[in-house]
């Protein structure tokens, strides 16, 4: 007998985050450990009346490729996938590692070449995503390599990952509608301002141009759980849209390579230095992946505080309470930032003891903690 708590994810991504109308094709792609999440989520779009294209596809397939692919192998794209992704109206992703270090020895210069192919199916995803015409959610499936990260045991993992979607809660659905009520103060506010800069006690100090981009709520739409709000920086402004240097406080993660003690320097919207502890190599050919990487595509600020902990995981470690996170390569362009590239990679600088968000002059945020108190906050879920 599955965990009802996985019966009551399925329901909240297909009823909520995405929404599945009759008719509507949904690809669900997950690894066969995920099958008892995506029996639950196949049985509810099937209810709701949608087409399923179903993908289950091992690691192993991906250490297969990397391992013996040529050149021209890694640079090809699908017309198949280029199809399908021009016509789903739904995609449902589950991210359930087996071993989430399995890319670690894998060739930079391989890892480029293949998120470089990809920039076309990126640019089309995002496009029709910007549109309203392509719906999809990301969720991670507890498995024992992610609870290993995370310095947990699997019971304590998936707790976790339960309760940081408030599937512990009798109806989840409506602790998210709460939720995207009370962000979306936090995003009226931040709407038609022009500048927001980020400051904490390492040294970072980076101001973003946000004049004229728009801000998203990400109340459990596209990545479940979530909890952020986010833009872009306006790269067509006169200063380039983002300028100053970010001290990362947690060890950023990208195919599974961890590079630790990142510092980023950003002028006219561009990274032009780099440095790293660990992994510094791989952070450098990441950004010269393609004319995009080293330009931002986002900027956002964390707002579930029921996630508190880093855990090697970017769909919670960004979403952390008291956090901003910055993007580098592809942009969204529902905000404005039309930022192409085949990376996008979320690196996240902590705010909890002594950083400040400044938005126009306005101190917003001190320590982590919003300074409205109607904002998101620690308790309750969204004050009144």
């Amino acid at each position: 007998m599955r965990d009802a708590r996985i019966d009551k994810l399925a329901d909240v991504i297909v009823r909520y985050s995405v929404g599945v109308k009759k008719g509507d094709v949904v690809r669900l792609t997950g690894e066969p450990v995920s099958i008892p999440l995506l029996e639950a989520i196949y049985e509810k779009v099937i209810q709701a009346g949608g087409h399923v294209v179903f993908k289950c596809m091992p690691d192993s397939l991906q250490d297969i490729f990397y391992a013996h692919a040529s050149d021209e192998q890694l640079q090809y794209v699908s017309p198949l996938a280029l199809e399908e992704v021009k016509t789903i109206d739904v995609s449902i992703g589950l991210w359930a590692d087996t071993n989430t270090k399995a890319m670690s020895r894998v060739d930079p210069r391989k890892q480029g070449m293949v998120s470089s192919a990809r920039k076309e199916f990126m640019e089309i995803f995002m496009s029709r995503a910007a549109k309203g015409e392509l719906r999809w959610c990301g969720t991670q499936y507890p498995t024992q390599a992610s609870a290993q990260d995370a310095e947990r045991s699997l019971r304590e993992y998936e707790d976790f990952v339960f309760n940081a979607g408030h599937l512990d809660k009798d109806d989840p659905v409506a602790a998210w509608q709460e939720i995207e009520a009370c962000q979306q103060k936090v995003v009226d506010y931040l709407n038609g301002k022009k500048q927001i800069r980020f400051q904490s006690a390492n040294g970072t100090d980076v101001t973003v141009n946000v004049e004229g981009m728009t801000w998203i709520n990400c109340c459990g739409h596209e990545n479940f759980p979530d909890g952020e709000v986010f833009t872009g920086p306006n790269l067509k402004a006169p200063d380039g849209g983002i300028n100053g240097y970010v001290k990362y406080s947690f060890p950023a993660v990208h195919h599974g390579r961890e590079v630790h003690g990142i510092e980023l320097w950003f002028e006219n919207g561009k990274v032009v230095k780099s440095k790293a502890g660990k992994n510094a190599e791989f952070l450098e050919k990441m950004l010269d992946m393609d004319d995009g990487a080293r330009f931002v595509g986002e900027v956002a600020i964390g707002t579930n505080y029921q996630v508190q902990e880093y855990t090697k995981n970017t769909l919670f470690d960004e979403k952390i309470g008291g956090t901003f996170h910055i993007a580098v390569g592809a942009g969204y362009p529902e905000t404005g930032n039309d930022n192409t590239s085949g990376l996008h990679w979320d690196m996240v600088c902590d705010l909890r003891q002594g950083g400040t968000i400044t938005v126009d002059g306005e101190i917003i945020s001190k320590d982590g903690r919003f300074v409205f108190p109607d904002w998101p906050s620690p308790s309750p879920l969204c004050p009144s």
